[in-house]
């Protein structure tokens, strides 16, 4: 698995120096204060949680920026759960509203009214994860039942509520019954060995008998990659925070089932190395062996092309597995001069300086783009995790002032975001369910030795096999 430095470096621009950002985690010259909250060149970078939760609750004359309720939505739940803060919401709704009754100007707390609902919208729309709690549902119905009191001419304030609730409720139904899919499917870890051992090696299928063209496989794989990609949402990203932050895990630290997509997706890439060095290493035949190891590196430079680097990285990550690397007489036969380019973009030094700046590329050219073709970008996740959770432990949460450091949690918030919008991406590639059967359920070996009879028994025919050979 690829490892990254503890600095981090995923905001780096082409210098790719390797340096968190200055000043994050410090007031730094030229910051105002309005209230509790700090502003720097017009931009909020700290402030008290009172004051960030009565600055995403909107009033007559303001909404807040959608930049901000979702980077605080996301943010917030570090430091307080989503049903408490929506109750401190209906809170600050209601003596907001109080106020606007006792100067009975009916046109204004209707607007108000319509700015609460587009805000809780946003939340649901954003978060519906965080109804899935029963306080907050019953909070969520307080709020509304509230609002629809000044409502009651033309009820666009109520059609707009039981609109939101529907969504919301359809939502959650589709991600309970998705989480029930996962539970009867969640299997032990990688166990196939023995069953690809007790076949006969005669018709036992490869790669290459299923799919012998690279780049259609560096589509199916992109097709696995964004279909499993699609399952993450951004509160299970937080979760990397929220989880590791021991000052606050005692109140946050949430379901733990909420990171079963994290580690499902994780799990992928290793299946799929895995998959790599077994198909390389149950072939018999040097030749066919050599013929094996140069389709994969071509299948990586196709995934290169299209911007899948997470299949990229575990191809390159099976084939440097040491029961390939060691197949020195295999290797001496591969022209490697592809094999090394891709090397080049995947090295770990200067914190993968050279992955970072071909991912920026991809990421420029996907902002540009005409066609969901050139829109792809799927980062190597285990990188982007390690930039998240490095972030997080570089820069405070709190500064001396006792202030939520909210510069640190824009970046991350950004990071996520960007995130989001590639798993959005819709697959432009047709669909070969047979390829992509074959990828998921072709039993794998293990890097272990052999552990059953079947293993042994299959390992004592190859090794009487090769000195047969020799």
């Amino acid at each position: 698995m690829p490892q990254t430095s503890v600095v981090f470096s995923s905001i780096l621009g082409p210098s790719c120096s390797g340096q968190v950002l200055p000043g994050m985690g410090e007031r730094g010259s030229g910051a105002s204060s309005s209230g509790d909250l700090v502003f720097q060149e017009g931009r909020l970078i700290s402030g008290s949680l009172e004051a960030l939760m009565e600055h995403l609750v909107p009033t007559v004359d303001y909404y807040p920026d959608r930049t901000y309720i979702f980077t605080f939505l996301l943010s917030s739940r570090v430091f307080i759960p989503p049903h408490d803060l929506l109750a401190r919401v209906g809170q600050i709704c209601l003596e907001q509203r109080q106020q606007l009754e006792t100067g009975s100007e009916k046109a204004k707390l209707k607007s108000f009214s319509a700015k609460i609902v587009q805000l809780l919208k946003e939340w649901t729309e954003a978060f519906p994860y965080d109804f899935q709690d029963e306080k907050a549902m019953a909070e969520l119905k307080a709020i509304t039942h509230r609002v629809t009191q000044c409502d009651e001419e033309n009820g666009t304030v109520k059609k707009a509520i039981a609109q939101m609730t529907q969504s919301l409720l359809l939502s959650l139904a589709a991600r309970s019954q998705l989480q029930e899919l996962r539970d009867k499917l969640r299997s032990p870890a990688m166990d196939k060995g023995s069953v690809l051992k007790t076949k006969p090696p005669a018709t036992q299928k490869d790669i290459l008998g299923v799919c012998c063209d690279p780049l259609v496989l560096a589509q199916q794989l992109t097709h696995i990659e964004l279909e499993r990609v699609s399952s993450i949402h951004p509160e299970d990203l937080m979760q990397i925070v929220s989880h590791m932050d021991s000052r606050d895990k005692h109140r946050c630290r949430g379901d733990l089932t909420k990171t079963y997509s994290l580690e499902a997706y994780d799990n992928w890439f290793n299946c799929l190395s895995m998959l790599v060095a077994t198909e390389v290493c149950r072939v018999v035949k040097k030749k066919h062996r050599t013929r094996m190891l140069e389709f994969f590196i071509d299948v990586a430079r196709e995934c290169f092309n299209i911007g899948n680097f997470n299949s990229m990285m575990a191809i390159i990550s099976g084939m440097n597995l040491s029961p390939v690397a060691r197949l020195k007489k295999t290797w001496s036969k591969v022209k490697t001069a592809k094999f090394d380019v891709l090397e080049h973009h995947m090295d770990p030094s200067s914190n993968f300086c050279n992955y970072r700046t071909a991912l920026q590329g991809a990421t420029q050219r996907s902002q540009m783009a005409n066609s969901s073709r050139e829109k792809i970008v799927i980062p190597v996740f285990n990188l982007f995790v390690k930039d998240i959770y490095f972030l997080h432990k570089i820069h405070t949460n709190h500064l001396p002032n006792g202030h939520v450091n909210f510069k640190k949690f824009w970046e991350i918030s950004r990071q996520i975001h960007e995130f989001m919008t590639w798993t959005q991406v819709e697959c432009p590639f047709e669909k070969d369910k047979k390829i992509q059967n074959y990828l998921l359920t072709a039993p794998i070996y293990s890097e272990e030795g052999p552990e059953n009879h079947m293993e042994k028994d299959s390992w004592k025919t190859l090794r009487t096999t090769l000195l047969n050979r020799a």
